[in-house]
């Protein structure tokens, strides 16, 4: 495998990072997980932008340009000859001393990797997700705000233990209000009374790339779409629920908490926005 560090691309063995980095001694740094389908970088110019956007916002200077950075994905993939990848980009601080201060970390660092990933078995495509609600919170925008998508997960990580330990792969985030945030890597959405519904990104939730996609499905399929707070009360009491997430894409959710969501079966909406989103992900976005 070929991964692309700091300029360069070199064999998996040699892809080392200095352990007076910053991303690693302080999470300090900033991801974009990315999608390759049959060829095609899934909306890798928003990707890019919102790697941007959380770089600026964290006072990092990006050490390519857009274009140069759109480059260096496509090549990752195809020199590892790849046709369906998912794809990590991460810039870090750099190296610095083992203080906090992020201005004596001269240079940043990044690096691409393209490779595959799994996270559900099919068959939780096609039966959906059991999954809880965890008592860790989701962190408030007044400490970090969830539009940044930074090194630091440790919050989702604490979560997802959470969720392991309750027998569930993913599990629901609660903001600090006790309103509905996210799950610990994918945005939430449900469906009652014909209308999709969705956590305001001001909750805690990440402005997700599928989730974007998703709401332009529901216009494209002239289903009413709504961002607002949810509780889980809300979450129990709707017809279907779904999550959404690069590495997820579209997932049922039929029970939580114990509790049956509508049917207890991946629903028609669901399946209708799966369905669009599958022929979505071929066409839209950067050819390798």
């Amino acid at each position: 495998m070929k991964i692309y560090l700091d300029g360069k691309f070199v064999d998996e063995a040699e892809a080392k990072v200095s352990v007076f980095d910053h991303g690693l001694l302080y999470g300090d740094g900033v991801f974009e997980g990315i999608r390759l389908y049959s060829g095609n970088v899934f909306r890798l110019e928003d990707h890019l932008e919102r790697l941007e956007y959380s770089a600026k916002s964290i006072l990092l200077p990006l050490p390519l340009s857009r274009a140069e950075l759109s480059q260096a994905t496509c090549e990752t993939c195809r020199l590892n000859n790849l046709t369906d990848a998912y794809i990590r980009l991460v810039v870090t601080r750099g190296v610095g001393d083992l203080g906090l201060a992020p201005w004596l970390c001269p240079k940043p660092s990044l690096f691409i990797i393209a490779s595959k990933i799994t996270l559900y078995a099919k068959e939780c495509y096609d039966n959906g997700l059991a999954i809880v609600t965890v008592p860790t919170r989701r962190i408030g925008p007044a400490a970090l705000p969830a539009t940044i998508k930074s090194l630091n997960y440790l919050n989702n990580i604490l979560a997802k233990i959470e969720a392991k330990q309750f027998g569930a792969l993913e599990a629901i985030m609660l903001n600090d209000q006790g309103y509905v945030a996210e799950c610990t890597a994918d945005n939430v959405f449900i469906v009652h009374k014909g209308e999709i519904i969705t956590p305001a990104s001001s909750q805690g939730a990440l402005k997700g790339i599928t989730r974007a996609a998703i709401i332009d499905i529901a216009r494209e399929l002239q289903i009413p779409l709504r961002e607002t707070d949810m509780t889980r009360y809300d979450i129990w009491c709707a017809d279907e629920c779904f999550l959404s997430g690069t590495g997820a894409e579209v997932i049922p959710v039929v029970k939580l908490d114990g509790r049956e969501v509508g049917t207890g079966r991946p629903g028609p909406v669901t399946q209708r926005v799966l369905a669009s989103f599958r022929k979505r992900v071929l066409t839209e976005g950067t050819r390798i």
